[in-house]
């Protein structure tokens, strides 16, 4: 399908911070997949925590799972939109390289330990690794990517921040949070997509773990009303087919009604290009309703998994980690691996050096650090 003339065409990319030649088969934007695949930081997301710690079960989401769910999401919305699935699959495989382990317990202990010099925001730390802490080029650090796809990593970003990132790159990524402007609409849609992979695989997981329970699950109107019209059409469904089945429908409606709805706000602004829908007002969105719907969501599994007791119990151990961690490495630097201890920034080595780790290796180091296991029976 050809590009929309919306889209981000990879012809007219506003370019790379190192210039460099096109490569001969691939678009500039493929070229960014697959520099974001073959990096270290994609590769740590398999033992990254996304609600359930890593070591807690084998089938449970991590952030390389759920990236992969985005991004397949993602470039199935695209391209019926005429959107650039390449640029969207690109936004999304990256679009969690900078979290820390033991997923959002380990990012707010993180930033809490580190508030007095200038805290940790993991969407900032994303664009970090793709411009400066991947590093395996002969000629730059990080992966000198697109400025399109680094604009779409850079989903969220505080007043303070953007203003220090404008002042290093002037017109850059972070000028739309100082002038209230939108990112292209292949990011758009991948923070929408990420929204819509999180709810469904939470609730699988969720069950899967038992601190959900399918009948808990029908109090949420979307949830209950996919998995009443799976019961009806095959009444003999039980089990994991039928919650299966249920998200498989609700993730499919969501996925319909961005197209239905998006569609309907690019008609009624008509941008002409790239540039344009930058200028517009958000234009990837849920209908009224489902927004409704998935707010809703959003609420209950906020009160039902990720504030379940278990939980809680996990995470507090896990933050508790973080802020030893920062502690003992703030303490002693020649702990951390030189490149990091001899930086002349140590709070921000600090926080490169925890928030690249895996779940397993961070409850390794303060094992070896404290002396005393924060989860019994992890190696």
């Amino acid at each position: 399908m050809p590009l929309a003339p919306y889209a981000s065409d990879p012809a007219r990319t506003r370019g790379r911070r190192h210039a460099q030649p096109a490569a001969p088969t691939r678009s500039d934007y493929q070229r960014d997949r697959d520099r974001i695949v073959h990096s270290t930081a994609f590769r740590r997301l398999v033992y990254k925590t996304q609600v359930f710690l890593n070591h807690e079960g084998d089938l449970y989401r991590t952030r390389l799972t759920h990236s992969l769910e985005v991004a397949q999401l993602g470039r199935s919305i695209a391209r019926t939109l005429g959107l650039d699935e390449d640029l969207v699959e690109a936004i999304a495989l990256a679009h969690d390289l900078g979290h820390t382990p033991f997923g959002h317990a380990g990012q707010d202990a993180l930033n809490d330990a580190l508030r007095e010099h200038g805290g940790f925001e993991h969407n900032l730390q994303s664009l970090r690794v793709v411009d400066a802490l991947e590093q395996r080029y002969p000629d730059f650090d990080g992966l000198n990517l697109t400025f399109e796809t680094r604009e779409g990593i850079l989903k969220h970003c505080s007043p303070s921040n953007a203003r220090k990132l404008e002042a290093q790159e002037p017109g850059g990524v972070a000028r739309r949070f100082i002038e209230g402007t939108q990112p292209s609409l292949e990011a758009q849609l991948t923070n929408l997509a990420d929204e819509i992979a999180y709810n469904a695989h939470d609730i699988d997981d969720g069950v899967r773990s038992g601190l959900l329970s399918v009948e808990q699950m029908r109090a949420v109107p979307l949830f209950a009303r996919f998995h009443d019209e799976a019961l009806a059409e095959h009444p003999r469904l039980a089990g994991r087919r039928l919650l299966f089945e249920a998200i498989r429908r609700m993730l499919s409606q969501q996925m319909y009604d961005v197209m239905d709805a998006t569609r309907a706000r690019l008609e009624r602004h008509a941008p002409q290009s790239a540039d344009d829908v930058r200028r517009a007002a958000p234009l990837v969105c849920f209908s009224d309703a489902m927004r409704d719907e998935s707010r809703q969501l959003k609420s209950f599994l906020m009160r039902h998994l990720y504030r379940h007791p278990q939980v809680m119990e996990t995470t507090g151990r896990a933050k508790r980690v973080v802020h030893e961690l920062v502690a003992a490495y703030l303490e002693q630097p020649a702990e951390m691996p030189a490149d990091f201890a001899q930086r002349a920034d140590l709070p921000r080595a600090v926080a490169d050096y925890i928030a690249g780790m895996t779940d397993r290796f961070a409850l390794r180091e303060h094992a070896r650090l404290t002396g005393a296991p924060a989860f019994e029976g992890l190696s």
